[in-house]
């Protein structure tokens, strides 16, 4: 027999989730399904964010930080380290601990909703009367039925034509998060957001990084202004990036991998490197979901189609994340399982695109929210422009960390904040302030008549609002 819910969600990132924990919360009787394995087989809810995405990679983050302040930096502070030396298998140990925690942390919050857990891969099979027959694949085949179901089953790397992931020489971003030890020259194809931050953790730990980018410009959904700062900054910490780049045969050996490439002008080249991470986009993951056994709609992408409010062409079917049109970012996937639920549930859920924040966990980082100044300029919308700089912040001073500015954009005749762009030091905090402001409809001047405590990084962010209107009053 059949158990029955009232919804079952297909997928545990942060999409699917929260999804399944909401409906909980509502009254609703819900289940989700996952596939992730640990190492040791046994389930591992949270997706690509959780297990070689967002998590995973902040761990190593904040391991290459510490280290490369220890030999760069730790000087400057009077502390001198004596016999200093690297231990990748114990970092990448203390990564592999931190996901772990958050893995148990989801199932416990499953069972602390009364959610109810199916490891395997979750399919449909058949519309049945009053819902959908969802097959369990896993360790013990399982059939469900839901009245209604959320899709939330991500995305996957994006590989290079003709280039399989093998995960020993070229990497995706779970085979950048595995190595066993520090290369010495790494190529990355693509400057996207995970390959950046990829490049950084071992550029850091003492390997050659170059990134090949085919467009023209670095950076080019960011502010160019934020864009060229933090160029610079990568640059100058020895970062190699080469723009407009194209890719001819990539060829993988026992040694490392050989990349063909020209640049901008035409002029032939060969790369060389131990490890080459590719870094090109995702896609939706949709593969094993039985989409044409039902007549779910996919676009050209593999991405389940929905309208604003993420219903599917199918009654009673939803989806949401990586796996539908939009950003691809946990914590819009969250914002948008949450939505669902709650209009599942009768609830009028909303989710405002306009303000989802982002951000890129290089060193300096970099955040923004809402529009930058040349999707002003295109757009031919009348704005003002303020910046500051953290070179002139005291507590970024203190930190010993000056990389960067704040810059706002405000509408010319109602100084309403159309966006901000950051980077510098904690700048994905920063950020919170500003998309807060935005969601409220805040203009620049109410962020510059705020107090804001100091000394902070957050003081920055005030300066540039005074900027807008040309009074900042430490620069």
């Amino acid at each position: 027999m059949s158990q029955t819910f009232d919804v079952i969600v297909i997928g545990a990132g942060p999409g699917g989730y929260i999804a399944a924990i909401r409906a909980a919360q509502l009254g609703l009787k819900a289940a989700c399904i996952d596939e992730w394995k640990n190492a040791a087989g046994g389930p591992a809810p949270g997706g690509t964010c959780t297990n070689v995405g967002c998590i995973p990679s902040k761990a190593l983050l904040q391991s290459s930080e510490h280290y490369e302040h220890a030999a760069l930096h730790f000087a400057d502070h009077g502390i001198g380290v004596a016999g200093l030396s690297l231990d990748v298998a114990r970092m990448i140990g203390r990564k592999d601990a931190v996901v772990k925690q958050n893995n148990d942390g989801i199932l416990y919050l499953f069972k602390k909703n009364k959610v109810s857990f199916f490891h395997g891969r979750g399919s449909f099979v058949k519309a049945v009367e009053g819902g959908w027959e969802i097959a369990v694949a896993g360790a013990s085949s399982e059939t469900l039925v839901g009245r209604q179901v959320i899709v939330a089953t991500g995305s996957r790397a994006r590989a290079l034509p003709g280039l399989p992931f093998d995960e020993e020489r070229v990497l995706s971003n779970d085979g950048a998060l595995r190595l066993g030890s520090v290369p010495q020259t790494v190529g990355m194809i693509g400057s996207g957001v995970i390959g950046l931050e990829m490049g950084s953790v071992w550029r850091r730990l003492g390997a050659q990084v170059t990134v090949l980018e085919a467009m023209p410009a670095f950076l080019p959904a960011v502010d160019e202004t934020i864009a060229k700062e933090a160029y610079k900054a990568f640059t100058k910490q020895g970062l190699g990036i080469e723009l407009g780049v194209k890719v001819g045969e990539v060829t993988p050996s026992a040694d490392g991998v050989r990349v063909a490439w020209s640049d901008a002008k035409g002029q032939a080249h060969t790369l060389e490197v131990e490890r080459l991470i590719v870094s090109i986009g995702r896609v939706p993951h949709t593969e094993g979901l039985g989409a044409s056994m039902v007549g779910l709609q996919l676009d050209e992408r593999g991405a389940v189609v929905v309208n604003e409010d993420c219903r599917t062409n199918l009654p009673g079917v939803w989806a949401v994340g990586d796996v539908v049109r939009g950003p691809m970012l946990a914590h819009k996937a969250e914002e948008e399982g949450v939505a669902v639920a709650e209009r599942i549930a009768g609830q009028h859920g909303h989710v405002d695109f306009d303000i989802i924040p982002w951000v890129i966990y290089t060193s300096p980082e970099i955040a923004w929210v809402g529009r930058n100044e040349q999707h002003l300029k295109a757009q031919g919308h009348a704005y003002k422009a303020g910046t500051f700089p953290f070179l002139a912040n005291g507590r970024a001073r203190a930190l010993g960390d000056t990389t960067g500015l704040v810059k706002f954009l405000a509408d010319a005749a109602t100084d309403e904040i159309l966006g901000v762009h950051i980077v510098g030091p904690m700048a994905s905090e920063l950020i919170a302030e500003a998309v807060v402001a935005m969601a409220f409809r805040a203009s620049s001047e109410d962020i510059a008549r705020i107090c804001h405590a100091h000394p902070s990084l957050s003081e920055a962010t005030k300066e540039a609002a005074l900027a807008v209107d040309k009074r900042t009053l430490n620069f």
